[in-house]
């Protein structure tokens, strides 16, 4: 059985076909520059690389080029079209409105689009990349996996904010939290790995990358996670500005003159790492400086670093221990010197990091505990499989014929 997953972005779609039997990738790629001119660069298992400039001016292209690059003869790994069982997306924002995966019909599409409001960045992307896969692939199920689906089992006190109640029930401004798929991925596999019991264990994630979340997962499920509303709360990111004062915003929309929307882009795309360095949002450029003694480099990480171990201090405090603490995604898997900073002297939690393995993991991945021995928290890296999840959830989905109800309306 074959799954498409496809992850839309404005002017790019990324996809990966898994066969779910070995959950081998067989073929991945991306379209990119949609919109502008068009360029896809395509790999089946065995091959290597294969780029190709292709007028692409909306995702229905994209995927025809996608589909084309699959069936290719030299470069495909599929016959038919119908070998695809079906096609799973990745959503960022399913609002109030989804829980779990779900099979694409009207209903759903409408509820969808209600989630523009919340994440215009990441929504109408997706809605694009839906509707282009629709319209290539008009008899292959569709499903939507969410992001925020695993972050649904928080206790009320966690997800929500100290505001009327009124208004959070007539907008549902709350916690909804981000990079689900990822959290739910590594804490499994940690549970797998280490042999741990599923119904009595204390997890804290930390999907570290250009987009950064944190995540207390207590027996399996999360009880607390950083990002809120929107994935701009939480640690300080590539880009974007993490928690601080909300009179910030106000202060910051007086003094530069900018509107609602333009001060929401300022702090995505202007502020965390990027802003505080000047150097870069992408923390190899950081590591670079701060080698090189760039001061604001260094503070930067600083920040970082300082945020993830708070977090890391706050959820084992609010799990009343931690017995599992995972870095994951690209920063959390490559970067040696946050890890280290973010835990350094936590050893009042049990948290002891083996300096050498921290340094040496990239050449032994295989060896991915990264704590020592008498460490009473296993620190460990876990290199995350979001798309696998999604595959997976959708391969089920589709065999249950799951069918989407409405919680709110």
């Amino acid at each position: 059985m074959k799954i498409l997953v496809v992850n839309a972005g404005s002017s790019s779609l990324k996809y990966q076909l898994f066969e779910m039997e070995t959950q081998e990738v067989l073929a991945k790629g991306i379209c990119e520059r949609i919109g502008i001119d068009g360029k896809i660069t395509h790999a089946a298992a065995g091959n290597d690389k294969y780029s190709e400039n292709i007028p692409m001016s909306n995702h229905e292209v994209a995927m025809n080029a996608v589909i084309r690059m699959l069936l290719d003869e030299k470069l495909g790994c599929i016959h038919s079209m119908e070998e695809i069982y079906a096609v799973g997306h990745r959503i960022v924002h399913g609002g109030p409105w989804f829980s779990e995966a779900v099979l694409v019909d009207k209903t759903v599409m409408e509820d969808l689009h209600k989630c523009i409001d919340l994440a215009p960045l990441h929504t109408k992307p997706h809605i694009m990349g839906i509707e282009g896969c629709m319209a290539v692939m008009k008899k292959t199920p569709q499903v939507l996996v969410f992001d925020t689906a695993f972050h649904q089992t928080m206790p009320e006190e966690a997800y929500r904010y100290a505001i009327p109640k009124d208004i959070f029930d007539k907008y549902r401004v709350r916690r909804y939290g981000f990079h689900g798929t990822s959290h739910r991925y590594v804490s499994s596999k940690a549970i797998d790995v280490l042999g741990l019991d599923k119904d009595h264990c204390k997890i804290i994630t930390c999907h570290l990358g250009n987009g950064s979340s944190i995540s207390a997962v207590k027996n399996g499920k999360v009880i607390d996670t950083s990002m809120g509303f929107t994935p701009l709360e939480g640690i300080a990111m590539g880009s974007r500005c993490g928690s601080m004062d909300p009179a910030i915003v106000p202060f910051l929309m007086d003094k530069l003159g900018m509107s609602p929307a333009e001060t929401q882009d300022y702090m995505n795309k202007n502020c965390g790492i990027l802003g505080v360095s000047g150097v870069s949002s992408d923390m190899r450029d950081i590591c670079s400086a701060m080698a090189i003694g760039n001061p604001d480099a260094i503070l930067a990480t600083k920040i970082l670093t300082y945020g993830i171990k708070k977090y890391i201090g706050s959820y084992t405090a609010a799990m009343n221990g931690l017995d599992v603490l995972v870095f994951t995604a690209g920063i959390g898997e490559n970067t040696a010197v946050v890890r280290e900073m973010a835990t350094n002297d936590m050893d009042f939690f049990g948290i002891k990091l083996d300096i050498e393995k921290n340094l040496t993991f990239k050449d032994h991945p295989e060896d991915n505990i990264i704590s020592t021995p008498d460490s009473k928290v296993t620190v460990i890296v876990i290199p995350t499989n979001e798309e696998l999840v999604i595959a997976q959830d959708t391969e089920k989905v589709v065999n249950e014929g799951r069918q989407y109800v409405r919680t709110f309306f």
